[in-house]
């Protein structure tokens, strides 16, 4: 087996990820770009989207982390507009978009139209977790994007399935479609309940953490595959268990979040970056073999099916914002009447990515004994409508909610409900510490027991600092000269930490030991700013 190909795309992917944080362009078009750039490079190996490792490989590990960096409570807030999107408009985009290429390209069965209406149909979470990160979205908007992209993919997988069944003979039909979306959904929602508590028990007994973080690389994989095993939703499966664990992740040791927290951000950046440029890299393999429809008549498909897929969104998204709060007096009361702009940007944020691409290369060959109808078209309009949303939505999504002037995340409100927060746990903590030094057996020396209270009121005090008063030199909030200060303290520390080890006063192992005491206190002292 030859890795260099794979080596190259993961080790060219990162560095163009890396690139881009220091544009304005978001990672994933520039990485599709690129991607798109290079596919036509003399010498370039040939990177074709192979679904039995998209599906079960790649897709479980980047759902787990976008659900666990969800909440499960602002989710529960929004089921309603999540579950309209995430189950509602996949199954009407897969109709009204398969309806449309039916009568849009002559010959084409509508089974075959409808088979690629639920390839498009789904909004991609990696590509609308990454640019509601990068625009800074309302915290709302970003749940209701959030929760549609974890749950959509398994609506759509579910509607292709049946779509196909239909399109090469095997006699699906209308009530057999709707059972089998009933158990895929019921399923994957019964085996993600079934291992979530065994799987978040192992988390907090397993002690080592290197172990729990073997676990937790695991745990997406076990969740797909049990699922798929009993012909049950993996995706749901996944967000099912990814939403508890993240929940009750509090429970689990510091060490293992510590180093949980920095293994996923590895994985889903190397994942995010090769899926988003292996994206730019089929151009060559959906351009082969298009036969008769290259050329004029593939633009004009091309073209009109984006438009359709882009109509067909705020075609759903309006009614199902609106209506609802005209119907339920209950629900105007408690949500008040919707405005048009949120509505605009979630219809306009409906980027579609790689799950896309990989549920097309999964249409079968055959059909009823013959070549699939115009299967090739089918891949070429898939990637033309992936790479259109991308590009078109993803760059134009940053300016329109500037135009908009949709209100931001309220930074100083955040900060304030930090520091209130804050408060009430230090004084739970003075008071444990109080009844702890009031036993005997707890009894420190006067300057230590000093430096608890200390260590205290600075975690206490540092929130509120940083809606204080700023340097008029250097720009900075006292707690941000605080972190600065105890950092270059902490690497002076370090450094000779350093010279006693080059000097043989002390040995590697020790270094080792010193240097990690170190980095924790660093971790604690320096709040993250990315």
């Amino acid at each position: 087996m030859d890795v260099m190909p794979l080596l190259l795309l993961v080790a060219g992917s990162a560095a163009v990820a890396a690139a881009a944080r220091r544009t304005p362009v978001p990672a994933p078009l520039l990485l599709v770009a690129v991607g798109l750039a290079v596919s036509y490079v003399p010498g370039v190996p040939a990177y074709e989207l192979d679904p039995h490792i998209v599906l079960p490989l790649i897709l479980p590990p980047l759902l787990h982390t976008a659900a666990t960096d969800s909440s499960y409570l602002d989710l529960r807030a929004q089921l309603r507009p999540v579950a309209l999107l995430s189950v509602g408009y996949v199954l009407f985009a897969t109709f009204a978009v398969g309806w449309v290429l039916y009568l849009l390209v002559p010959g084409l069965p509508l089974t075959a139209a409808l088979v690629f209406g639920a390839v498009v149909a789904p909004p991609d979470a990696v590509a609308a977790t990454a640019v509601a990160r990068r625009v800074g979205l309302p915290s709302r908007i970003t749940t209701i994007l959030q929760g549609e992209s974890l749950l959509n993919d398994a609506t759509a997988i579910t509607a292709f399935r049946v779509a196909v069944a239909a399109a090469v003979g095997e006699g699906a039909t209308w009530a057999g479609g709707i059972g089998e979306f009933l158990v895929a959904a019921v399923g994957g929602v019964a085996v993600g309940l079934v291992l979530m508590a065994p799987l978040h028990w192992l988390r907090t007994h397993v002690k080592e953490a290197l172990l729990q973080n073997t676990l937790s690389l695991l745990i997406p994989f076990v969740a797909y595959a049990v699922a798929e095993q009993v012909h049950a939703s993996g995706v749901i499966a996944v967000v099912v268990v990814a939403l508890y664990l993240g929940h009750r992740a509090w429970e689990v040791d510091f060490a293992t979040r510590l180093q949980e927290e920095a293994v996923w951000k590895m994985v889903a950046f190397v994942l995010e970056s090769a899926v988003f440029a292996l994206i730019g890299l089929q151009l060559p393999v959906v351009l082969k073999g298009l036969g008769e429809y290259e050329g004029v008549d593939a633009a004009w498909y091309a073209l009109a099916v984006f438009a359709v897929v882009v109509a067909m969104r705020f075609v759903w998204v309006y009614p199902a914002t609106w209506l609802p709060p005209l119907l339920s007096a209950r629900i105007r009361e408690r949500e008040g009447r919707p405005g048009w702009k949120a509505p605009f940007v979630i219809a306009w944020a409906g980027m579609r990515g790689v799950v896309s691409l990989a549920i097309a290369f999964s249409i079968p060959f055959t059909a009823e004994g013959e070549d699939f109808p115009q299967r090739n078209l089918l891949l070429f309009l898939t990637f033309t409508t992936v790479i259109g949303t991308l590009v078109v939505q993803g760059l134009t999504l940053p300016p329109l909610i500037r135009v908009l002037k949709l209100p931001g995340r309220d930074v100083r409100a955040e900060t304030l409900a930090e520091a209130n927060a804050q408060a009430q746990a230090s004084r739970a903590a003075e008071q444990r510490l109080d009844e702890l030094l009031s036993d005997e057996r707890n009894a420190l020396p006067a300057p230590l027991a000093d430096r608890l209270r200390i260590v205290l009121e600075r975690r206490r005090n540092a929130v509120w600092e940083r809606l204080g008063q700023v340097n008029p030199v250097t720009g900075e909030s006292v707690d941000d000269t605080y972190r600065r200060l105890s950092r270059e303290m902490i690497g002076a520390e370090r450094e000779m930490f350093v010279r006693l080890r080059d000097g043989r006063y002390i040995d590697d192992e020790m270094l080792r030991t010193l240097l990690r005491r170190l980095d924790l206190e660093e971790a604690a002292a320096y709040r993250e700013t990315t």
